[in-house]
């Protein structure tokens, strides 16, 4: 399987893994990386607190990490076996009140750090603002090709309503 989350935000809002599992990996085919294999952790904070303070020497917690295992050059030129891709960490608590602030449900916004985290895997960063820009539309890209678009309540009761 080329996707494995786990999950240890025991008092973190909820949200399934089965359904984090299946955004993973239609980002990954989206990537043409369906062979690869990805590991994701919905953690909390204090948890992305230590991995952000001991691998990034950053004293506080972040919204996500990635950790690469095949560099993102052996990613795409190795079809077999599976290439190990990396883990992407992300913390349900700060993950929570980003889709508070920016007005978006939590699916939306961990399927953005997910997006996020699997760009830095393949190569992508943003150290300058165009980067940045480049990084945030290639995010959108796969939230939008992995995340099925859901009909707000309203329309789904104007649909109903017609079909009467």
């Amino acid at each position: 399987m080329p996707a494995l989350v786990s999950r240890r935000a025991p008092h973190g809002p909820p949200l399934t893994s089965r359904w984090v599992r299946r955004v993973a990996e239609r980002m990954l085919a989206s990537l043409d990386l369906e062979p690869a294999e990805l590991s994701v952790h919905l953690s909390d904070d204090a948890t992305l607190h230590e991995l952000n303070r001991t691998y990034r020497a950053k004293d506080r917690p972040t919204d996500v990490l990635a950790f690469e295992l095949d560099p993102p050059s052996r990613v795409q030129h190795r079809p077999s076996p599976p290439t190990l891709l990396g883990d992407v960490v992300i913390s349900l608590d700060t993950a929570e009140r980003q889709a508070r602030a920016h007005g978006h449900g939590l699916q939306h916004e961990v399927a953005h750090l997910l997006a996020h985290g699997l760009l830095h895997l393949v190569g992508y960063d943003h150290p300058t603002a165009s980067a940045q820009r480049l990084m945030d539309r290639k995010a959108r890209e796969l939230v939008a090709l992995a995340v099925p678009a859901q009909k707000s309540a309203s329309k789904r009761q104007a649909g109903r309503a017609a079909r009467r």
